[in-house]
């Protein structure tokens, strides 16, 4: 998903959501991770730009939605993807989840089409 308003600073947001599956087994484990998540991970996170951010479960779905207010979308996600302790923090939490059916060759959590939005 990807939508486009404004901060309150003015600064453009885009709003970015996805998908991805939750294995079952890995409920407790996902939750619990999630519950004291790596402040190393969570300054990382703020650092790129990533604001507002929320990963929801329903029926065996994690919903991540997150604004982004930078300026440089993919250079801060690859940047993001760089940082030792993002690294690891995915070497545990990948395979808790199972890519949905239907996503392109290298794509890990799906992106969701933005079909309504207010403020």
């Amino acid at each position: 998903m990807t939508g486009l308003g404004s901060s309150d600073a003015g600064r453009p947001v885009r709003r970015v959501a996805s998908v991805i599956r939750l294995r079952p087994e890995k409920e407790s484990e996902y939750r619990r991770l999630h519950a004291a998540a790596w402040p190393e991970v969570l300054a990382t996170i703020a650092a790129v730009g990533i604001r507002n951010y929320s990963i929801f479960l329903r029926d065996g779905m994690l919903f991540s939605y997150f604004e982004y207010v930078g300026d440089e979308y993919e250079a801060d996600m690859a940047r993001m993807a760089q940082d030792p302790a993002t690294q690891r923090w995915w070497e545990i939490t990948d395979p808790c989840q199972a890519p949905v059916e239907d996503v392109g060759e290298g794509v890990w959590w799906a992106p969701a089409d933005e079909v309504f939005h207010t403020d």
